[in-house]
């Protein structure tokens, strides 16, 4: 069972980590975002969507908060390969987000999310349970930007630089450059 949640709109001075697992298919680059769950977001989808991700207690690791949240939010262990340090965006309640990309695959349909519990509806005396995360889905990078969260589009551009500078032509980037290519040509 999770911790009971007070929903608190100023959120300065919090920090969260998360991971932005990528992969490429049929030619192009995907990232898998999360829905966040509960009664709050059950209507709101465009401009809602997150990378997996959760706050960093202080003395904690960066790698392995970022570690931690994806596997309680998916319900699987982010891939054991190199993360990219994608920086830090703000987000509108002034939380500060920390950002890594992993390459990798997972099949939604097997993700589960921990969950938290919560006075619903309120004032009305009943504790219910909801999945921190409600579902997660690959997008596309366009299709991503539209999902994501404004502050955390960055992200986005961020993981699409650093793949177009390695030196190693792999799927991804060629992938990647596909997707700049025709996000210019629909521009």
């Amino acid at each position: 069972m999770g911790e009971e949640v007070r929903v608190t709109r100023d959120k300065s001075g919090r920090t969260s980590a998360g991971i932005l697992l990528w992969r490429s298919r049929k030619g192009r680059l995907e990232v898998l975002l999360a829905h966040q769950g509960g009664p709050f977001w059950v209507k709101k989808d465009i401009g809602h969507w997150t990378i997996p991700k959760g706050e960093v207690e202080p003395g904690e690791e960066f790698v392995a908060v970022v570690r931690r949240e994806f596997a309680e939010e998916t319900g699987h262990q982010a891939p054991n390969h190199p993360l990219i340090d994608l920086g830090q965006i703000t987000q509108k309640s002034g939380k500060l987000v920390l950002g890594w990309a992993v390459e990798g695959d997972l099949d939604p349909s097997s993700a589960v999310s921990n969950t938290y519990d919560m006075e619903w509806p309120p004032h009305s005396g009943t504790v219910q349970t909801f999945p921190e995360i409600d579902r997660v889905e690959w997008f596309d990078l366009d299709e991503a930007r539209r999902r994501l969260k404004a502050a955390q589009v960055p992200f986005l551009d961020r993981l699409q630089a650093a793949l177009a500078s390695t030196p190693d032509r792999s799927s991804a980037q060629r992938a990647d450059r596909a997707s700049r290519d025709r996000h210019d040509r629909e521009a």
